[in-house]
Protein backbone atom coordinates (compact mmCIF):
# COMPACT_ATOMS: atom_id res chain seq x y z
CA UNK A 1 0.00 0.00 0.00
CA UNK A 2 1.33 3.31 -0.81
CA UNK A 3 0.35 6.18 2.13
CA UNK A 4 0.47 9.86 0.83
CA UNK A 5 2.50 11.89 3.25
CA UNK A 6 1.10 15.24 4.24
CA UNK A 7 1.73 18.06 7.23
CA UNK A 8 0.10 20.55 8.51
CA UNK A 9 0.21 23.61 6.82
CA UNK A 10 3.21 25.14 9.25
CA UNK A 11 5.18 22.33 8.16
CA UNK A 12 7.68 23.47 5.23
CA UNK A 13 8.56 19.91 3.92
CA UNK A 14 7.08 16.78 3.64
CA UNK A 15 8.73 13.58 1.90
CA UNK A 16 6.55 11.71 -0.27
CA UNK A 17 6.06 7.79 0.49
CA UNK A 18 6.26 4.74 -1.64
CA UNK A 19 6.64 1.43 -0.66
CA UNK A 20 10.22 0.63 0.67
CA UNK A 21 9.96 -3.27 -0.62
CA UNK A 22 7.90 -2.65 -4.16
CA UNK A 23 9.66 -6.05 -5.54
CA UNK A 24 10.28 -8.54 -3.05
CA UNK A 25 12.73 -10.30 -5.87
CA UNK A 26 15.45 -7.10 -5.03
CA UNK A 27 17.92 -7.21 -2.36
CA UNK A 28 17.36 -4.89 0.23
CA UNK A 29 20.19 -2.44 -1.05
CA UNK A 30 18.50 -1.92 -3.95
CA UNK A 31 15.24 -1.05 -3.04
CA UNK A 32 16.83 1.39 -0.84
CA UNK A 33 18.77 2.85 -3.34
CA UNK A 34 15.37 3.31 -5.65
CA UNK A 35 13.40 4.95 -2.32
CA UNK A 36 15.63 6.90 -1.61
CA UNK A 37 16.96 8.27 -5.44
CA UNK A 38 12.58 9.18 -5.22
CA UNK A 39 13.69 11.22 -2.05
CA UNK A 40 16.84 12.95 -2.43
CA UNK A 41 15.24 16.18 -3.38
CA UNK A 42 12.91 15.95 -0.59
CA UNK A 43 15.46 14.67 1.96
CA UNK A 44 18.06 17.53 1.19
CA UNK A 45 15.02 19.97 1.21
CA UNK A 46 14.82 19.47 5.19
CA UNK A 47 18.46 19.25 6.22
CA UNK A 48 18.14 22.75 3.98
CA UNK A 49 15.19 23.73 6.15
CA UNK A 50 16.66 22.85 9.36
CA UNK A 51 20.08 24.41 8.34
CA UNK A 52 18.21 27.85 7.87
CA UNK A 53 16.28 27.62 11.04
CA UNK A 54 19.08 26.73 13.99
CA UNK A 55 18.83 26.35 17.55
CA UNK A 56 21.25 26.38 20.22
CA UNK A 57 21.82 24.21 23.25
CA UNK A 58 18.35 23.70 25.41
CA UNK A 59 16.46 26.18 22.80
CA UNK A 60 15.31 23.15 20.10
CA UNK A 61 11.86 23.64 20.46
CA UNK A 62 11.16 24.36 17.20
CA UNK A 63 13.22 21.96 15.62
CA UNK A 64 11.89 19.26 17.43
CA UNK A 65 8.51 20.15 17.07
CA UNK A 66 9.14 20.00 13.11
CA UNK A 67 10.49 16.63 13.21
CA UNK A 68 7.38 15.27 15.33
CA UNK A 69 5.35 16.65 12.58
CA UNK A 70 7.45 14.66 9.85
CA UNK A 71 6.86 11.74 11.79
CA UNK A 72 3.48 11.85 12.31
CA UNK A 73 3.21 12.33 8.91
CA UNK A 74 4.73 9.26 8.01
CA UNK A 75 2.36 7.46 9.86
CA UNK A 76 4.45 7.30 13.45
CA UNK A 77 3.36 8.38 16.68
CA UNK A 78 6.20 10.35 17.92
CA UNK A 79 6.72 11.73 21.78
CA UNK A 80 7.84 15.31 23.00
CA UNK A 81 9.82 15.08 25.85
CA UNK A 82 7.87 17.27 28.63
CA UNK A 83 10.66 20.05 27.79
CA UNK A 84 9.38 20.30 24.46
CA UNK A 85 12.83 19.98 22.65
CA UNK A 86 13.40 16.19 22.34
CA UNK A 87 11.95 13.61 20.63
CA UNK A 88 11.54 10.03 20.96
CA UNK A 89 9.82 7.12 18.41
CA UNK A 90 9.03 3.77 18.29
CA UNK A 91 8.51 1.95 15.39
CA UNK A 92 7.45 -2.13 15.32
CA UNK A 93 7.03 -4.04 18.37
CA UNK A 94 9.17 -6.30 20.94
CA UNK A 95 10.40 -6.18 24.20
CA UNK A 96 13.72 -5.63 23.31
CA UNK A 97 14.52 -2.01 21.57
CA UNK A 98 17.37 -1.04 18.85
CA UNK A 99 17.76 2.81 19.69
CA UNK A 100 19.19 5.10 16.81
CA UNK A 101 20.15 8.72 18.05
CA UNK A 102 20.77 11.98 16.59
CA UNK A 103 21.46 15.26 18.07
CA UNK A 104 19.51 18.80 17.19
CA UNK A 105 21.56 21.89 18.24
CA UNK A 106 23.30 24.06 16.54
CA UNK A 107 26.50 26.14 17.47
CA UNK A 108 26.78 29.68 18.47
CA UNK A 109 28.83 31.05 15.17
CA UNK A 110 27.57 33.28 12.30
CA UNK A 111 27.30 31.63 8.90
CA UNK A 112 29.79 32.79 6.52
CA UNK A 113 28.86 30.20 3.84
CA UNK A 114 27.01 32.49 0.21
CA UNK A 115 24.33 29.68 -0.28
CA UNK A 116 20.85 29.74 -0.34
CA UNK A 117 20.57 27.92 2.45
CA UNK A 118 22.74 30.13 4.56
CA UNK A 119 21.27 30.29 8.41
CA UNK A 120 18.80 33.03 9.01
CA UNK A 121 19.59 33.47 12.84
CA UNK A 122 22.38 35.29 12.95
CA UNK A 123 25.40 34.40 15.08
CA UNK A 124 23.77 30.46 15.14
CA UNK A 125 25.01 27.65 12.78
CA UNK A 126 24.68 24.12 11.94
CA UNK A 127 28.96 24.00 12.13
CA UNK A 128 28.88 20.38 13.65
CA UNK A 129 26.70 18.32 10.83
CA UNK A 130 23.50 17.92 13.26
CA UNK A 131 21.06 18.98 10.41
CA UNK A 132 22.51 16.11 8.75
CA UNK A 133 22.71 13.98 11.73
CA UNK A 134 18.65 14.49 12.01
CA UNK A 135 17.85 14.44 8.43
CA UNK A 136 19.40 10.87 8.26
CA UNK A 137 17.18 9.52 11.28
CA UNK A 138 14.19 11.01 9.95
CA UNK A 139 15.04 9.08 6.67
CA UNK A 140 15.50 6.16 8.65
CA UNK A 141 12.54 6.42 10.85
CA UNK A 142 10.48 7.20 7.51
CA UNK A 143 12.03 3.79 5.79
CA UNK A 144 11.30 1.56 8.70
CA UNK A 145 7.80 2.59 9.40
CA UNK A 146 7.25 1.31 5.33
CA UNK A 147 8.74 -2.05 6.42
CA UNK A 148 7.08 -2.34 9.50
CA UNK A 149 3.96 -1.54 7.23
CA UNK A 150 4.78 -4.72 5.29
CA UNK A 151 5.41 -6.68 8.06
CA UNK A 152 9.12 -6.58 7.07
CA UNK A 153 10.50 -5.13 10.45
CA UNK A 154 11.46 -8.14 12.93
CA UNK A 155 11.65 -6.02 16.33
CA UNK A 156 11.48 -2.22 17.65
CA UNK A 157 13.41 0.74 16.87
CA UNK A 158 13.67 3.85 18.96
CA UNK A 159 14.58 6.88 17.15
CA UNK A 160 16.40 9.26 19.60
CA UNK A 161 16.19 13.31 18.99
CA UNK A 162 18.36 14.86 21.39
CA UNK A 163 18.71 18.25 22.33
CA UNK A 164 21.78 20.10 23.57
CA UNK A 165 25.02 17.80 22.47
CA UNK A 166 27.14 20.99 22.40
CA UNK A 167 26.30 21.82 26.03
CA UNK A 168 28.14 20.83 29.07
CA UNK A 169 24.64 20.42 30.72
CA UNK A 170 24.28 17.69 28.44
CA UNK A 171 20.85 16.84 26.53
CA UNK A 172 21.71 13.12 26.39
CA UNK A 173 21.10 12.74 30.33
CA UNK A 174 17.90 14.99 29.42
CA UNK A 175 16.64 11.68 27.43
CA UNK A 176 17.97 9.27 29.68
CA UNK A 177 15.64 10.61 32.37
CA UNK A 178 13.05 10.95 30.22
CA UNK A 179 13.01 7.46 29.70
CA UNK A 180 14.84 7.33 26.47
CA UNK A 181 16.60 3.96 26.80
CA UNK A 182 13.66 1.82 28.74
CA UNK A 183 14.23 -1.31 27.19
CA UNK A 184 16.79 -0.65 25.09
CA UNK A 185 19.53 -3.65 24.43
CA UNK A 186 22.05 -1.55 22.21
CA UNK A 187 22.05 1.95 21.05
CA UNK A 188 24.09 3.24 17.48
CA UNK A 189 25.20 6.73 16.21
CA UNK A 190 26.44 8.33 13.48
CA UNK A 191 28.41 11.70 13.30
CA UNK A 192 29.78 13.96 10.16
CA UNK A 193 33.35 13.54 9.07
CA UNK A 194 34.68 16.09 6.78
CA UNK A 195 37.90 14.35 7.00
CA UNK A 196 36.53 11.73 5.17
CA UNK A 197 35.09 11.79 1.18
CA UNK A 198 31.29 11.47 0.81
CA UNK A 199 30.72 7.57 0.34
CA UNK A 200 32.50 6.62 3.04
CA UNK A 201 31.97 5.46 6.88
CA UNK A 202 34.55 5.03 9.71
CA UNK A 203 34.10 2.61 12.45
CA UNK A 204 36.14 1.68 14.93
CA UNK A 205 35.97 -0.23 18.48
CA UNK A 206 36.77 1.03 21.67
CA UNK A 207 37.97 4.45 22.31
CA UNK A 208 36.65 6.36 19.70
CA UNK A 209 36.23 10.23 21.10
CA UNK A 210 38.04 11.23 24.67
CA UNK A 211 35.83 12.49 28.12
CA UNK A 212 36.16 16.38 28.40
CA UNK A 213 36.06 18.29 31.12
CA UNK A 214 37.33 21.65 32.27
CA UNK A 215 39.47 23.24 34.98
CA UNK A 216 39.16 26.54 36.22
CA UNK A 217 42.55 27.68 38.66
CA UNK A 218 41.89 30.80 40.62
CA UNK A 219 44.84 32.17 42.74
CA UNK A 220 45.00 34.90 45.48
CA UNK A 221 47.83 36.60 46.95
CA UNK A 222 49.46 39.90 48.16
CA UNK A 223 50.48 42.10 44.92
CA UNK A 224 53.11 44.73 44.83
CA UNK A 225 55.31 46.74 42.65
CA UNK A 226 57.29 44.06 39.90
CA UNK A 227 60.82 46.03 41.26
CA UNK A 228 59.84 43.87 45.01
CA UNK A 229 58.31 40.03 43.80
CA UNK A 230 60.02 38.74 47.19
CA UNK A 231 57.38 41.00 49.16
CA UNK A 232 54.61 39.57 47.06
CA UNK A 233 53.07 36.37 45.97
CA UNK A 234 54.09 36.70 42.28
CA UNK A 235 50.47 35.00 40.12
CA UNK A 236 51.85 35.40 36.75
CA UNK A 237 54.82 33.30 37.98
CA UNK A 238 52.67 31.31 39.99
CA UNK A 239 49.84 31.00 36.79
CA UNK A 240 52.73 30.35 34.61
CA UNK A 241 53.80 27.78 36.69
CA UNK A 242 50.82 26.25 36.44
CA UNK A 243 50.41 25.99 33.24
CA UNK A 244 53.39 24.06 32.12
CA UNK A 245 54.16 22.10 35.11
CA UNK A 246 50.91 20.18 36.00
CA UNK A 247 50.37 18.82 31.87
CA UNK A 248 53.76 17.45 31.84
CA UNK A 249 53.72 16.45 36.09
CA UNK A 250 50.11 14.50 34.06
CA UNK A 251 52.15 12.87 32.06
CA UNK A 252 54.52 11.05 34.56
CA UNK A 253 51.36 10.20 36.89
CA UNK A 254 48.91 8.31 34.47
CA UNK A 255 49.94 5.44 32.02
CA UNK A 256 50.64 7.00 28.44
CA UNK A 257 48.07 4.97 26.83
CA UNK A 258 45.33 6.63 28.85
CA UNK A 259 44.84 9.75 26.15
CA UNK A 260 45.15 12.03 28.77
CA UNK A 261 45.88 15.57 27.82
CA UNK A 262 45.49 18.89 29.56
CA UNK A 263 45.30 22.80 27.54
CA UNK A 264 45.16 25.43 28.67
CA UNK A 265 42.88 28.18 26.83
CA UNK A 266 42.49 31.10 28.65
CA UNK A 267 45.04 32.61 31.48
CA UNK A 268 44.32 36.12 32.38
CA UNK A 269 46.36 38.29 35.84
CA UNK A 270 46.72 41.63 36.35
CA UNK A 271 46.57 45.04 32.92
CA UNK A 272 49.45 47.23 34.31
CA UNK A 273 53.09 45.39 33.19
CA UNK A 274 55.03 46.88 36.44
CA UNK A 275 52.56 45.57 39.23
CA UNK A 276 52.15 42.59 40.19
CA UNK A 277 48.32 41.39 40.62
CA UNK A 278 46.36 40.15 43.57
CA UNK A 279 44.26 38.07 41.52
CA UNK A 280 44.75 35.98 38.32
CA UNK A 281 43.04 33.19 36.80
CA UNK A 282 43.50 29.72 34.17
CA UNK A 283 41.26 27.82 32.43
CA UNK A 284 42.20 24.66 30.64
CA UNK A 285 40.39 21.13 28.98
CA UNK A 286 40.99 17.98 30.27
CA UNK A 287 40.30 15.33 27.39
CA UNK A 288 41.30 11.32 28.28
CA UNK A 289 39.95 8.65 26.21
CA UNK A 290 40.32 5.86 29.36
CA UNK A 291 36.99 5.47 31.51
CA UNK A 292 39.45 4.39 34.29
CA UNK A 293 41.36 7.32 33.92
CA UNK A 294 38.97 9.75 33.66
CA UNK A 295 37.50 8.80 36.53
CA UNK A 296 40.22 9.46 38.86
CA UNK A 297 41.37 12.46 37.06
CA UNK A 298 39.95 15.24 39.13
CA UNK A 299 41.64 14.25 42.39
CA UNK A 300 44.71 13.92 40.52
CA UNK A 301 44.56 17.13 38.53
CA UNK A 302 43.66 19.09 42.01
CA UNK A 303 46.60 17.70 43.99
CA UNK A 304 49.19 18.47 41.37
CA UNK A 305 47.51 21.91 40.72
CA UNK A 306 47.86 22.53 44.61
CA UNK A 307 51.47 20.92 44.99
CA UNK A 308 52.61 23.34 42.45
CA UNK A 309 51.51 26.49 43.84
CA UNK A 310 52.49 25.71 47.24
CA UNK A 311 56.10 27.18 46.81
CA UNK A 312 54.72 30.75 45.57
CA UNK A 313 52.63 31.64 48.68
CA UNK A 314 49.80 32.18 46.76
CA UNK A 315 46.09 30.69 47.64
CA UNK A 316 44.68 28.08 45.32
CA UNK A 317 40.65 28.01 44.21
CA UNK A 318 40.50 24.43 42.10
CA UNK A 319 36.99 24.19 40.09
CA UNK A 320 37.05 20.68 38.43
CA UNK A 321 33.45 20.24 36.31
CA UNK A 322 32.90 17.00 34.47
CA UNK A 323 31.73 16.83 30.86
CA UNK A 324 31.86 14.49 28.82
CA UNK A 325 33.02 10.55 29.50
CA UNK A 326 35.00 9.25 26.90
CA UNK A 327 33.11 7.13 24.22
CA UNK A 328 33.97 3.34 23.97
CA UNK A 329 32.66 1.78 21.29
CA UNK A 330 31.19 -1.76 22.09
CA UNK A 331 33.26 -4.57 20.62
CA UNK A 332 30.01 -6.36 19.38
CA UNK A 333 28.25 -3.33 18.37
CA UNK A 334 31.10 -1.82 16.42
CA UNK A 335 30.85 -5.13 14.35
CA UNK A 336 27.33 -5.19 13.98
CA UNK A 337 27.49 -1.54 12.52
CA UNK A 338 30.52 -2.66 10.85
CA UNK A 339 28.87 -5.52 9.00
CA UNK A 340 25.97 -3.33 8.38
CA UNK A 341 27.79 -0.75 6.52
CA UNK A 342 29.48 -3.18 4.42
CA UNK A 343 26.20 -4.33 3.64
CA UNK A 344 24.97 -1.27 2.74
CA UNK A 345 27.08 0.51 0.98
CA UNK A 346 29.97 -2.15 -0.26
CA UNK A 347 33.08 -3.43 2.19
CA UNK A 348 35.63 -1.07 0.36
CA UNK A 349 33.51 1.77 1.37
CA UNK A 350 33.89 1.22 4.96
CA UNK A 351 37.25 2.46 6.81
CA UNK A 352 38.71 2.50 10.29
CA UNK A 353 38.32 5.79 11.97
CA UNK A 354 40.71 7.11 14.13
CA UNK A 355 40.52 8.00 17.74
CA UNK A 356 39.15 11.50 18.06
CA UNK A 357 40.18 13.98 21.77
CA UNK A 358 37.24 15.72 21.03
CA UNK A 359 34.27 15.23 23.32
CA UNK A 360 30.53 13.51 22.36
CA UNK A 361 27.91 13.04 25.02
CA UNK A 362 26.41 9.80 22.82
CA UNK A 363 29.05 8.60 25.80
CA UNK A 364 26.69 8.78 28.38
CA UNK A 365 23.77 6.47 26.52
CA UNK A 366 26.97 3.82 26.35
CA UNK A 367 27.32 4.14 30.56
CA UNK A 368 24.08 2.19 30.32
CA UNK A 369 23.94 -0.05 27.19
CA UNK A 370 26.61 -1.48 24.56
CA UNK A 371 26.46 0.24 21.19
CA UNK A 372 28.36 2.32 18.56
CA UNK A 373 28.84 5.63 16.85
CA UNK A 374 30.88 5.60 13.41
CA UNK A 375 31.76 8.22 11.05
CA UNK A 376 29.63 9.41 7.87
CA UNK A 377 31.79 11.02 5.18
CA UNK A 378 31.15 14.40 4.31
CA UNK A 379 33.69 15.86 2.55
CA UNK A 380 33.10 17.80 -0.63
CA UNK A 381 34.88 16.94 -3.75
CA UNK A 382 37.17 19.64 -5.32
CA UNK A 383 37.36 22.49 -2.82
CA UNK A 384 40.87 23.86 -1.84
CA UNK A 385 40.61 24.21 2.04
CA UNK A 386 40.41 21.08 4.48
CA UNK A 387 36.94 21.59 6.37
CA UNK A 388 36.58 20.83 9.81
CA UNK A 389 33.53 20.85 11.89
CA UNK A 390 32.76 23.83 14.28
CA UNK A 391 34.70 26.50 11.74
CA UNK A 392 31.77 29.17 10.50
CA UNK A 393 32.22 27.75 6.44
CA UNK A 394 31.29 24.05 7.89
CA UNK A 395 29.13 22.18 4.65
CA UNK A 396 28.53 18.64 3.62
CA UNK A 397 28.24 16.91 0.62
CA UNK A 398 24.70 16.17 1.08
CA UNK A 399 24.94 12.51 -1.27
CA UNK A 400 25.98 11.79 2.61
CA UNK A 401 22.47 11.52 3.54
CA UNK A 402 21.52 8.76 1.49
CA UNK A 403 24.59 6.97 2.18
CA UNK A 404 23.82 7.74 6.39
CA UNK A 405 20.05 6.38 5.57
CA UNK A 406 21.54 3.09 4.27
CA UNK A 407 23.94 2.91 6.53
CA UNK A 408 21.48 2.78 9.48
CA UNK A 409 18.41 1.06 8.23
CA UNK A 410 20.86 -1.82 7.71
CA UNK A 411 22.30 -1.14 10.96
CA UNK A 412 18.83 -0.89 12.58
CA UNK A 413 17.84 -4.31 10.81
CA UNK A 414 21.15 -6.16 11.91
CA UNK A 415 20.98 -5.00 15.88
CA UNK A 416 17.66 -6.75 16.22
CA UNK A 417 18.83 -9.87 14.99
CA UNK A 418 22.38 -9.55 17.59
CA UNK A 419 22.51 -11.65 20.21
CA UNK A 420 22.79 -8.65 22.69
Amino acid sequence: MTRVMTLPPSTPMAIKSSPVMSDSTLSLPGQLDRWLAARHDDLVGVRRHIHMHPELSHHEFETAAYVARLLTAAGLRPKLIQRGNGVTCDIGKGDRVVALRADMDALPLLDVKNVPYRSTVDGVTHACGHDVHTTVLLGVGMALAQLDELGELPGRVRLIFQPAEESINSGALQMIDAGALKDVVAIYALHCAPQFPVGLVGVRSGPFTAACDSVEVRLTGRGGHTARPHLTADLVHALGRVVTEVPALLGRRVDARAGMSMVFGAIHAGEAFNAIPNEGVAKATLRVLSREAWREAPELVEQLIKDVVAATGATVDVRYTRGFPPVINDRMASAVIAGAAGAALGADRVVEAEVSMGGEDFAFYLEHVPGAMIRLGTGIPGIDVKMDIHQANFDVDERCLGYGIRTMVHTALAALSSPF
